[in-house]
């Protein structure tokens, strides 16, 4: 669902999604749920190729998600700007085992720089991950 784009940024979603889908974000199974220029929030189906061997959600994939959906809400706020992880910091809170959701938000803005806040929430709207990425506008 998406709340609060001008038809110019829905329309770059739609293209992002699109595109999206042939790489690395489709193969994993992200899934867009809702898009404003306030949040992101981005679902992901755990299925057994996500785990890793203690049976938990592997941290590559709480990595995944988290940056993903952090640069995807930079990208949003910015579609004609090149937009780039410089920095990615991950707190691994406790351990995943279902399907989880990423809510993000935009907590700095410069010139070139945007940092965010992604949360890893479980099916019983638990911290499971917290995170903070900074990205660089080109």
């Amino acid at each position: 669902m998406v709340k609060s784009l001008s038809l110019k940024e829905e329309s770059y979603l739609k293209k992002m999604a699109e595109k999206a889908e042939r790489t690395f974000w489709g193969y994993v199974g992200c899934e867009v749920v809702d898009v404003s220029n306030q949040s992101v929030e981005v679902k992901l189906k755990v299925e057994p190729h996500h785990l890793n061997l203690a049976g938990i959600l592997h941290g590559g994939v709480h990595a995944t998600l988290l940056d993903s959906a952090m640069g995807l809400h930079a990208m949003i706020m910015y579609p004609e700007a090149k937009i780039v992880t410089t920095n990615l910091n991950i707190h691994y809170v406790a351990p995943v085992e279902e399907d989880v959701i990423v809510r993000t938000q935009i907590v700095h803005q410069t010139q070139t720089v945007i940092t965010t806040e992604g949360k890893l929430m479980n099916s019983k709207n638990e911290l499971c991950a917290l995170a903070t990425a900074s990205f660089r506008k080109a």
